[in-house]
């Protein structure tokens, strides 16, 4: 018999005698008290339920960032919140796949709750309506099946968004059908004769649905050809096209762009004589930012130039229209789709050497310890003096370190400050796609992390630390990068994990960065570090653009805003606005409506951002794929990086590909999953899979249309005992209900990703 607990009301908090000596409410008090409101209520009306100070003001204000944060708590509106429940009865949803019998799969478009977002199980549309296809967005009426579930009924569609079907064609008698390249996506599409558009066998395609019958096959109009299969080239297009990237610039913005000129000196800081330079990689094609340091009296004068993308760039205008949407650059193995149009990205916003570009300046003064002593921001004209890459400049500095002695003494105090601040540094090796000059595979490379791209790194934080503290100085609009800390679910995921690895995490929910960072310096070296940063990666929020500031946990700074890669991020030219207003640095500052809107920018581009990610990593999985798809059968050695009840998640040492080992390519055993210590045993091998487990397997399919990966177990295994950071000694076999291995082979999930590497780091 099940027992139920009730939770007892909690009652608010009464007002104190003197609100001056009120004590801040607890997370809990507030959380129980908007639970009991039922309704949204502005910061105030919380601030006044708990007697909360004018000066703690700012602290609950902090408080109701966490919760939404963690999503115990739901923004509705601006400094309104209210508890974080169910999903309303009528709400925008998109649709995110097809269930195996055409069904359409939803979420929410705005989901702030805890965890992830629930399923919405949208019902057929009517008779004579087109099929919703993954990408469309309606006004659905929603009603919750159980938990976590609901059905939808679609109440009007949204204009522009019916939604695209990708996917790889395949010629019919009839005219031909549609593979989709979404693993989310069940089942086929008809492409009617007349609708094929002359697509030919193995073409990727991009389609539109067709009106059909509720429960009849679901038909398609084919749109466009992107491309052979075979052909690598595709496979960005395949990504781009499945999210909806906008390749394309309206007339109006390119025409903007090339009417674009030098900019005059005028009334700027002349910096064409400082020795200022560009450090980028060696295929980078914009350089948008240039570096300078050299010693003064107790540390180092530093100035990072950035390219001067507001003067070009008006608000209100076209390029400004096209730019917000995009909201920013989405980097390739084989191309680059610009937040800007070529003219400026790669011309006049561009800080060639040699050639006078106008630029935004900030001057800073730190100590030989990397404190900052003070700033200042200016608008100049500047003049680049060498465009050097990574390698060049960290292969000059260990041959001759009198060459840039100065920038990387700046560093090596920047470095120093940054360690004291007790910031969180995860060391995950990022992997690069390379092709050759036919769009083929060529490599799968791991990326160099030398101090010459620390060093970058760190100028740019402290010039974004300056942007945000001038802003706040100026009382101007800030755009700022913010970062939650993990949320209470996710440590104590964390901590479940970190325990089976004989680790302790300290308790409570109000860790420092620096209690992360020491379990990562705990397992460097060892076979489970790979895992154990993968894992804490996974534990963190995802950073956000904001109006409102919370701070950036990761970096462990009070705060942060995005200045010095205007090219690429709507949200960068923001700050630069901003900053030329509030200093009044010209005419081309931020406008009334940005002002108005900057709430809605902030989600606009932080949704933007992610779709962008997302897009990176599903064209870096599918390059992997089709990078191992020519060694089927061949042995690779991996770990073990997820266990689950249906399998193991496994990736390779070599490429970083990631892939599933399915029940039925384990040795036939009943095996018991544990879902505590994250492991597998089985009853009668004695055998045990752990998380960071070595293992070798066999390549059984590669998949580039969907960047799967399936694999079967090399050998049989021999009885494990479990190993952990610290070498102390093995435990049991895992409880938990017990699987035989061939009698779940159709329980496996799809097809597993690749593993990614995205081209550019996020911070």
């Amino acid at each position: 018999m099940k027992t139920v607990h009730k939770k007892p009301k909690a009652k608010a908090a009464k007002p104190a005698e003197s609100a001056a000596h009120a004590p801040l409410p607890s997370r809990d008090s507030i959380k129980r008290f908007l639970a009991e409101a039922g309704r949204k209520l502005h910061m105030r009306d919380v601030a006044r339920a708990f007697s909360v100070a004018p000066e703690d003001k700012k602290a609950l204000r902090g408080i109701l960032k966490s919760l939404e944060a963690s999503g115990d708590a739901e923004r509705a509106g601006r400094k309104t919140y209210t508890e974080a429940g169910h999903l309303p009865e009528n709400a925008m949803v998109e649709v995110t796949g097809i269930d195996r019998n055409g069904d359409a799969i939803a979420r929410p478009v705005v989901w702030d709750g805890p965890g992830r977002p629930p399923v919405i199980f949208m019902q057929p549309e009517a008779k004579g309506q087109a099929a919703l296809a993954p990408g469309a967005k309606v006004l659905a009426r929603l009603r919750r099946i159980s938990g976590d579930k609901y059905e939808g009924r679609t109440l009007k569609r949204v204009t522009g968004h019916t939604g695209s079907i990708i996917g790889v064609f395949h010629g019919t008698a009839e005219g031909g059908r549609i593979e989709p390249t979404d693993k989310r996506q069940k089942t086929e599409w008809i492409v009617p004769g007349t609708e094929s558009e002359g697509a030919i066998e193995g073409e990727i395609v991009r389609a539109e649905p067709l009106p059909g019958k509720p429960f009849g096959p679901r038909l398609a109009r084919i749109k466009e050809r992107l491309g052979a299969l075979d052909d690598a080239r595709s496979v960005s297009l395949i990504a781009i096209a499945q999210h909806g990237i906008p390749m394309e610039f309206p007339d109006d913005a390119l025409r903007e762009a090339e009417k674009a000129k030098p900019v005059p000196l005028g009334k700027r800081t002349d910096l064409r004589d400082v020795p200022l330079i560009t450090i980028d990689g060696h295929d980078a094609r914009d350089y948008d930012d240039a570096v300078f340091a050299e010693p003064v009296e107790h540390g180092y004068r530093l100035i990072v130039a950035i390219a001067d993308v507001a003067h070009y760039v008006k608000p209100g205008s076209a390029l400004d229209h096209a730019a917000r949407m995009r909201g920013n650059s989405c980097y390739f193995p084989d191309r680059v789709v610009p937040m800007l149009p070529e003219a400026l990205s790669n011309g006049w916003c561009s800080l060639m050497p040699g050639e006078d570009r106008g630029c935004m300046f900030v001057e800073m003064f730190i100590d030989v310890h990397g404190n900052k002593q003070r700033h200042k921001f200016g608008r100049g004209l500047m003049r680049s003096a060498a465009r050097m890459t990574y390698e060049q400049i960290q292969a000059e500095f260990e041959e001759n370190p009198a060459s840039f002695e100065h920038l990387f003494a700046a560093y090596a105090a920047l470095a120093e400050a940054r360690h004291r601040r007790g910031t969180l540094d995860l060391d995950l090796p990022e992997r690069k796609v390379v092709l050759d000059e036919d769009g083929k595979v060529q490599s799968v490379a791991p990326r160099p992390r030398l101090a010459s791209h620390k060093l970058i790194e760190e100028f740019m934080i402290l010039a974004n630390v300056c942007a945000a503290e001038e802003l706040e100085r100026l009382h101007q609009p800030c755009m700022y990068r913010v970062h939650a800390p993990p949320s209470p679910e996710k440590l104590d995921n964390l901590r479940s994990f970190l325990h089976t690895l004989d680790i302790s995490l300290k308790a409570g929910d109000q860790l420092h960065p620096r209690d992360l960072d020491r379990v990562l310096k705990l397992v460097e070296g060892t076979p489970s570090a790979p895992l154990v940063n993968e894992t804490m990666l996974r534990a963190q929020s995802q950073a956000e653009y904001s109006d409102e500031n919370i701070g950036h946990f990761g970096l462990a700074l009070a705060r942060y805003a995005h200045f010095t890669s205007p090219i690429r991020r709507y949200a960068d030219l923001l700050v630069h606005r901003a900053l030329i207003t509030g200093l009044k640095l010209g005419r081309d500052g931020l406008a009334p409506e940005d002002v108005a809107g900057f709430a809605d920018i902030a989600g606009q581009i932080t949704t933007t951002e992610r779709r962008a990610t997302l897009a990176e990593r599903d064209s870096s999985d599918r390059y992997l794929a089709l990078f191992l798809q020519h060694r089927i059968g061949e042995l690779f050695q991996g770990r073990v990086s997820g266990v689950t009840k249906f399998g193991l998640f496994v990736t390779l040492n070599d490429s970083g590909a990631s892939g599933f080992l399915g029940m039925a390519n384990l040795p036939d055993d009943y095996w018991g999953y544990d879902e505590a210590t994250q492991s597998l045993s089985g009853r009668h091998s004695r055998a045990v899979f752990t998380l960071a487990q070595p293992v070798e397997v066999r390549l059984e399919e590669a998949r580039p249309v969907t960047g799967g990966l399936l694999f079967s177990l090399a050998g049989a295994p021999a009885p494990h005992a479990r190993s952990n950071s610290s070498g102390k000694g093995a435990k049991g076999p895992p409880r938990g209900k017990a699987k035989r291995a061939k009698g779940n082979a159709k329980k496996a999930p799809g097809k597993a990703k690749a593993a990614t590497a995205k081209p550019k780091r996020r911070r």
